[in-house]
């Protein structure tokens, strides 16, 4: 029998916020992805209250979900903001649409949901691939873009160093799709209490994003004029040449690292996070 590849790469466990959900709706993008999109805030406020005034857009990273952020939204809630979180196309609770996968269809994504929830422009925060959607919604949809905060983010993918095997991880998904598909499965497994072939050419694709992706010239953030915090972990795999090239290419940008901590910003630094978002609302006010 032909051996069991490695379980694939998958999505990370799905949480909730503390802070009440007061909108949970599918969004349908122009290629047919459904972006399963959420606005948390406190119950004081009306709806309406939370999306018109400084509400903050939260972008997660590759192969997650909007769970990311669980801490950073009770967080910014707790200060009287309303956050608008979705699931990328392919991740967590949305699906993939036909569009070719880049990040710039994922900024578009964001764009997308801003106009579904009637937000004219929003606080970003982003972490990891979230953080590159964050820097191209500040650079190509400027009017959408009240301030970001750029967590963990790369200009290449030469800007990540990990030891973590991309390509192997790769690899093994494909070959998890292709034993799933075949007919070797042994008639006491049940695949469907198996990660699906659907599941895995997914986790694939997503990873192999990150192995091509992205290719941003730090020349072209020059335009971005909004508030702009870079935040990086002191033991991120993001290099610190990469970092610096961010911060430096942004007029006035910040550049943040938070001491003993590494890539996971949201989940192992929600308060430093949140901060940066509360300081960028106080500079657009």
């Amino acid at each position: 029998m032909q051996p069991i590849p490695p379980t694939p790469y998958g999505h990370s466990a799905y949480a909730r916020p503390a802070t009440p959900v007061r909108y949970a709706q599918r969004i349908t993008t122009p290629d047919g992805a459904s972006l399963a999109t959420f606005v948390y805030g406190p119950e004081d406020k009306s709806l309406h209250e939370l999306l018109s005034h400084d509400s903050v857009l939260a972008l997660h990273g590759n192969g997650g979900s909007h769970a990311t952020f669980v801490k950073v939204i009770d967080r910014l809630s707790s200060a009287g903001l309303g956050v608008i979180a979705f699931d990328s196309r392919a991740q967590g609770q949305s699906t993939r649409g036909s569009a070719p996968l880049t990040y710039e269809l994922m900024a578009t994504d964001a764009v997308t949901v801003l106009d579904a929830v009637d937000v004219k422009a929003a606080h970003v925060v982003g972490h990891s691939d979230g953080g590159i959607e964050a820097l191209l919604l500040a650079r190509d949809h400027a009017s959408r873009t009240l301030s970001i905060v750029a967590g963990g983010a790369n200009l290449t993918p030469e800007g990540v160093v990990d030891e973590w095997d991309m390509e192997g991880s790769i690899a093994a998904n494909h070959a998890w799709e292709k034993w799933v598909q075949g007919n070797d499965i042994p008639a006491e497994v049940d695949p469907a209490l198996l990660p699906s072939a659907v599941d895995a050419q997914r986790s694939a694709e997503l990873l192999q994003l990150m192995v091509d992706e992205p290719r941003i010239d730090a020349s072209t953030l020059a335009s971005i004029a909004c508030p702009a915090c870079v935040l990086v972990g002191e033991h991120d795999c993001i290099t610190q040449e990469e970092t610096k090239a961010i911060a430096n290419a942004i007029p006035s940008a910040r550049l943040v690292v938070v001491p003993s901590v590494g890539h996971s910003l949201p989940r192992q630094a929600p308060d430093s996070v949140a901060c940066q978002v509360l300081v960028n609302v106080l500079l657009t006010h």
